[in-house]
């Protein structure tokens, strides 16, 4: 499973690292240490606490809108529903939940499961997926 830094954490959260940490030190989020002593928060908590995080930001208030150059949406994987031909991918990206529709074949060769840090692009009405 894939872990990720305060940092990465962060990024993927829409915070900044001293928010994330403030977390980390309240318990909002689960971390634990590398062998380097670099705090990290297991890819399984992190799509829990997205999701928590993206709920929460949904009932306040709307300040800028979390967008960023060319409609790319970074974000964490909190969910993967495999059909036998297709898929439904969900991503939260800050305070933004993103589904797509794609096929089987895509999510495998991507490797997209629960925890795993993503990009949805939006085009239009297509929302397509990159692997980061």
């Amino acid at each position: 499973m894939q872990s990720y830094t305060i940092g990465q954490a962060a990024r993927l959260l829409g915070v900044s690292p001293d928010t994330a940490r403030r977390w980390a030190d309240a318990g909002r989020v689960t971390t634990h240490r590398d062998e380097n002593g670099r705090r990290l928060i297991d890819g399984r908590d992190l799509a829990a606490f997205s999701v928590e995080v993206g709920q929460g930001a949904a009932g306040e208030e709307e300040g800028e809108p979390y967008t960023s150059a060319r409609n790319a949406f970074p974000g964490i994987v909190t969910a993967v529903k495999l059909g036998d031909v297709a898929a439904q991918v969900e991503i939260q990206a800050g305070p933004h939940r993103i589904v797509s529709l794609l096929t089987r074949e895509a999510v495998e060769e991507l490797g997209l499961e629960v925890g795993v840090q993503a990009t949805a692009r939006v085009k239009s009405t297509s929302v397509h997926i990159d692997r980061s």
